[in-house]
Order: C-alpha cells, then sequence, then structure tokens
C-alpha cells in the first residue's frame, strides 16, 4: 500500500466512554475532513495545533457534535497533516464516524501505520517506535519508565556516539589505504586498539544491562511444582489476590496448566501453576504431570512447594532431582500446622533459599519477594535514568556488534592487514545502526509494526 496515502483509524480504546478519538493522517487529511466538519472555519484555515468545536455533517444530517484536532506538517508526530476527531465515546458513534471517513476515499490504517509512517519519515527511529509499543504494553512501573526513556531517544544516544567513533575509524583507514603518502598508519593500531576497547565496554555495558531489563520488561517465567494437595493453587491465588485456581482437600484437583502475569513491586513473575506431581493410574493426571516436567525445563525460576505437614517421599525425590539446576525457592508450606520436614532434608539437595511459608496465613511473601530479588537482580531493583535494553532484539545485534569487534581486535594482535579492520568496523557499524534503523531491511520493519495495535 502506498506510503503516501491518507490513512484513519480508531485510536482509542473502542467502549462506552465519554469520548473517542478517529485519527486521520496525509497529505490530504484536512481537506478531506472538511468536507464533513462544519464549525466556525473551515479546518484549512485554523490555526496548527488547535483544537476547534462544531459538527460531523453528513448527507445532510448531525451525526455528532465534536472537537477536532488539527495539526499540520511537518510539526507532527508523523510529519504529515493530522486530524483528530473528538467524538463522543459510544462504540456505534464511534464507528459511524469511521465509516463516514472511510467513504471520503480515506484508507483504514495497518497496525502501527502511524508509527511506522513517524519513524519512515524520520521523526523518530526505530528503537523509539518499539518503545511506542513498549509503553502501551507495560505491565511495572520499572518497565514503563524504561520504555519513557528509550522514547526520549536513551538507547538511540548511546547508540548514535558509538556508531560515530566506528564510521571515523572506517573512513580514517580507507582514506589512509587511498592516499598512503599524505595520511599515514604508523602507529594507528595502538590508537585502534583504545577505539575499539572504549566501544566494546560500552556495548559490553548494554547486554550486561539487558539480563535485568528484558525479565523486568517481559518478566519471569515461573513455574509452582509440587506434590498434590502441597498448597500450590493456594499460592498462586495469594499471589494473584483472586481465586484463580480451584482449591480442595482433594489431591490432584490441579490437573492441566493455569497461567497468571502477577507484579510484585516491580517485579512481573509470568507464574504457571502446576497439576501435583506423584505416581498415578489416573490417564489425565499423569498428562498433567508429564506437561509439569516441560514446563519446569522452560522455566527461569521454580516455587517448589513443600507440605511441611508430611513426610517426604519418592514423589519429592522426582521433583528435587528435576529442579536442582533451575533458580528456585522452596516455600516449607503449612507452617502453621505440626512440621515434619526438616530443612536439611532438603538443604543438602537443592541450592535455593527455603522459606517458612503459610498460605492460610500470607506467612513468607515478603521473603519470597527479596529472594526473587537476589536471585535475579543483586538484590535490588534500579529505577534511576540510566540506559536500559529491554528488547531482544537490540541485545541480539549487540552480540552480533561485539563479536565484529572482537574479530578487529584478534586482526590487530595478529598483525593483519588493515583493510581487514574495515570489514569487521563495518559490521559492527552495521549491526548498530539497525538497532536504530538506520540499516534496516523492509520485511524487518513489516514484522515490528505488524505487532502494534491499530490507531497507534
Amino acid at each position: 500500500m502506498a506510503s503516501n496515502d491518507t490513512i484513519a483509524a480508531i485510536s482509542t480504546a473502542l467502549s462506552n466512554s465519554g469520548i473517542s478519538i478517529i485519527r486521520v493522517s496525509g497529505d490530504n487529511a484536512i481537506s478531506l475532513i472538511d468536507k464533513i466538519y462544519k464549525g466556525k472555519q473551515k479546518l484549512a484555515d485554523v490555526d496548527s495545533h488547535t483544537i476547534n468545536y462544531g459538527h460531523i455533517i453528513y448527507n445532510q444530517e448531525i451525526i455528532d457534535e465534536v472537537f477536532v484536532s488539527v495539526f499540520k506538517a511537518p510539526s507532527t508526530f508523523t510529519r504529515e497533516d493530522v486530524v483528530e476527531i473528538n467524538c463522543h465515546g459510544g462504540i456505534l458513534i464511534t464507528k459511524k464516524i469511521l465509516e463516514i471517513v472511510l467513504e471520503l476515499g480515506i484508507r483504514l490504517a495497518e497496525p502501527g501505520e502511524f508509527t511506522k509512517r513517524a519513524f519512515l519519515n524520520g521523526r523518530i527511529d526505530l528503537s523509539q517506535a518499539e518503545s511506542v509499543m513498549d509503553i502501551i504494553q507495560s505491565n511495572s512501573e520499572y518497565a514503563l519508565k524504561a520504555s519513557v526513556n528509550q522514547l526520549n531517544g536513551s538507547v538511540s544516544k548511546e547508540i548514535v556516539l558509538m556508531r560515530e567513533k566506528i564510521i571515523y575509524e572506517i573512513a580514517y583507514i580507507e582514506s589512509a589505504l587511498d592516499d598512503p603518502e599524505h595520511i599515514s598508519l604508523d602507529g594507528y593500531t595502538d590508537r585502534l586498539s583504545e577505539v575499539v576497547s572504549e566501544v566494546k565496554n560500552k556495548v559490553d555495558e548494554l547486554i550486561a544491562s539487558s539480563n535485568n531489563g528484558i525479565l523486568l520488561k517481559e518478566g519471569i517465567n515461573t513455574v509452582i511444582v509440587g506434590k498434590p494437595n502441597a498448597g500450590k493453587s493456594s499460592l498462586l491465588n495469594i499471589l494473584a489476590n483472586k481465586e484463580k485456581a480451584i482449591v480442595t482437600d482433594i489431591p490432584g484437583t490441579t490437573r492441566d496448566i493455569i497461567e497468571e502475569r502477577i507484579v510484585i513491586n516491580d517485579i512481573i513473575l509470568n507464574i504457571i501453576d502446576t497439576a501435583g506431581i506423584r505416581d498415578t493410574d489416573n490417564v489425565v493426571e499423569r498428562i498433567g504431570v508429564d506437561k509439569t516436567f516441560q514446563e519446569i525445563d522452560n522455566a527461569d525460576f521454580i516455587i517448589y512447594v513443600v507440605d511441611s505437614s508430611i513426610p517426604l517421599d519418592d514423589n519429592d525425590s522426582r521433583i528435587i532431582d528435576k529442579i536442582q539446576d533451575k533458580k528456585c525457592v522452596c516455600l516449607f508450606n503449612k507452617s502453621d500446622l505440626e512440621t515434619v520436614v526438616n530443612e536439611e532434608d532438603i538443604s543438602n539437595k537443592i541450592d535455593g533459599r527455603i522459606i517458612s511459608f503459610s498460605a492460610k496465613d500470607s506467612i513468607g511473601l515478603d521473603e519470597l519477594e527479596e529472594e526473587i530479588k537476589n536471585l535475579f537482580f543483586d538484590g535490588k531493583i534500579s529505577n534511576n535514568d540510566e540506559t536500559i535494553i529491554t528488547n531482544v532484539r537490540h541485545k541480539d545485534l549487540l552480540c552480533k556488534c561485539r563479536e565484529s569487534l572482537s574479530l578487529v581486535e584478534q586482526s590487530i594482535n595478529n598483525d593483519m592487514p588493515e583493510d581487514f579492520y574495515s570489514i569487521d568496523l563495518m559490521d559492527a557499524y552495521k549491526s548498530l545502526g539497525t538497532i536504530i534503523g538506520e540499516s534496516v531491511e523492509d520485511d524487518l520493519v513489516e514484522e515490528i509494526f505488524s505487532k502494534f495495535c491499530m490507531g497507534k
């Protein structure tokens, strides 16, 4: 579809609400909407960045009373003329006005097309465009702040600075190779080594930030495991603050996977409550146990719930064997009852903290939260303005950049010809450029923006 089409979409959630906004962008946005808008002035005659009272009129009938915002190019989000119709928020009226707008010859926007145009027209770079969707999908204050910082250019600035240093060295090498009489490369490798080391250290710093950043944005894949009736579902209900799972005194009540996303003080847990692990002749329950072991393999974190009021058995041994190489916490549940299991029975078998817990009295939740911080975030969650990588695509490209810089160092150490340096430096330069969209394939752009919501 042509990128210069005039496009429109509903930009607010489609529900019964105070107002809805229909956004229109393109060279003909103002002139086309003027055909259905009636106010004191034509929209073409009003100043940019103003909101104007009037009515939407179609077939000589008043459709709705509206406020229409006008933003004239190039000082707009898309760098095109933009009109936003603020109508009443009913579902029917919003859809009706959108249908009228589309009858003017305006095309319905694709998902993320407004933001895509902002990128293609140079208003924002690709990393900033991705942060727009991250802001919309943020599930914690930390993730929101990191996304806002990225939208304001925190990642872009770091990438641009590194690319400037790299391209300078590429240009210097190429110039020296083309004009050796006037530009000497004597002793140049010492200076290049310093620059490569400096850039590589910054890349390492950003990669290191991604280890926490991605987890805090996307969440820790957490699996609750234990024998039947140990209190797994009760724990899930406490964490979710709602009756997500059925809880009974009958062992084997949970037979299928139950998933829930939970935020605990800026930590997102993608929690999976699994079937209790035990030997059983019940076909359905046995399938649930098999699924549990599959989920353990894919988990970042295991919460092992032990009913401390009954002795350990072979089923506990199966669980311990499966999770001993995983990051985990063992909750000694039912601590309000007389305990028959000692911490020593488990502490020498798994590398994880044991916490006395009571699902009945909600005892031990604070200790669980602190242990998660210790395991994944070195005991604290930073929420300042430092640059944090929260995007897997960015991390992968930074890793590729680092590999290229390592090859440059290897070439220097092996006294390779200078043109070898240029090849790997250019690869590093391109990897960084792909993060911000300076060098990016069309299919990648399409893939990224296809994940956006309609109207953004």
